[in-house]
């Protein structure tokens, strides 16, 4: 049977899946409801990028000529992705895995895709399925997969395969500088300072990794060389006054009000209108009153890489990361 739209494609899967709803009379109703509603939502949303769609639709026919053209799969997946069409991207890489379960580069996509749809555990489980398939996974891979780790506050098994990855590539700066922010996150600074300082020996101008390094020397203040030498590393890659509120940020959360406003007049010195200092001053004086709470933490704020660097006092388990990979 030929089929030539996706409302008929997907309305034939629907029917099957009633179908089959049917001769199984133990199967609740409430499941049956559910399977008709995600249907033809799905249905709704692939009509609106497909059938609409020439592009999608000459796609989908190069498919149903060749189920194992790999390019065209995953060019269609990624369509159906960008036009919010998730569970059908999903399926596509799935089937693309299994089809060529040998393909690193198809393993990432998924787990990228699961990641981004909020399915961190299903992400780890495919890499990690891959790698149980595959002796020598690529270091993308399982570079990916320490980051999904870290996320995860499993950092033990992130330092495994940083390392393995390293071992692979060892001229990476970004692999250097993902394990050194493992084992900031471990509470294991002086370690994290020499993988840091290796991964700027490979690429000196790595802002991530001279932040890193900053927070790295830091976490282990013991006099004032080591605050003039993380001022330094953040010069190198910003400016000073954006320097300066870093400090004050690592100032703040130690509770040092006093030194940090200091550092935020630095910081306003060198530029009057820098908006994060001129925000922390605000914050650091409801702090000092006891009238505010830190700020809720963006993904890539330097806040909270501050706040994951200097909680690995604490028990790994409750650790964030941040945006302090690469």
């Amino acid at each position: 049977m030929k089929v030539n739209t996706i409302t008929e494609y997907l309305g034939c899967v629907a029917a099957a899946l009633l179908l089959c709803s049917c001769s199984r009379q133990h199967v609740a109703a409430a499941r049956t409801t559910s399977v008709a509603q995600t249907m033809q939502r799905q249905v709704s949303n692939a009509t609106d990028v497909g059938d609409g769609d020439y592009q999608t639709r000459n796609l989908r026919e190069q498919l149903i000529a060749d189920p194992n053209n790999l390019t065209v799969r995953l060019a269609l997946a990624d369509r159906y992705w960008k036009a919010g069409v998730q569970e059908l991207a999903l399926e596509h890489y799935r089937f693309a895995v299994e089809r060529f379960p040998d393909n690193p580069k198809i393993a990432i996509l998924l787990a990228r895709a699961l990641r981004d749809d909020n399915r961190p555990a299903d992400a780890i489980d495919a890499l990690v399925k891959f790698c149980n398939r595959n002796t020598n996974p690529s270091p993308d891979l399982l570079s990916l997969l320490g980051i999904l780790q870290d996320d995860a506050g499993k950092f033990a098994a992130a330092e495994a395969v940083y390392k393995k990855a390293i071992n692979e590539a060892p001229a990476r700066a970004d692999l250097r500088n993902n394990l050194g922010y493992n084992l900031l996150l471990q509470g294991r600074p002086k370690e994290a300072a020499e993988q840091l300082q290796e991964a700027l020996k490979l690429d000196p101008h790595s802002q991530v990794a001279n932040d890193n390094l900053g927070l790295a020397l830091l976490a282990q203040w013991k006099d004032d060389t080591q605050p003039k030498e993380a001022l330094l590393r953040w010069q190198s890659v910003s400016d000073p006054a954006s320097a300066h509120n870093n400090l004050a940020a690592v100032l703040m959360d130690q509770r040092r009000y006093a030194q940090a406003r200091t550092e935020l007049g630095i910081a306003l010195g060198y530029q009057k209108d820098h908006a994060a200092a001129l925000e922390n001053l605000r914050l650091v004086s409801e702090l000092d009153g006891g009238t505010a709470t830190p700020p809720r933490l963006g993904r890539n704020s330097f806040w909270r890489r501050v706040k994951t660097a200097f909680k690995s006092h604490q028990p790994p388990q409750t650790a964030q990361t941040a945006a302090n990979h690469q």
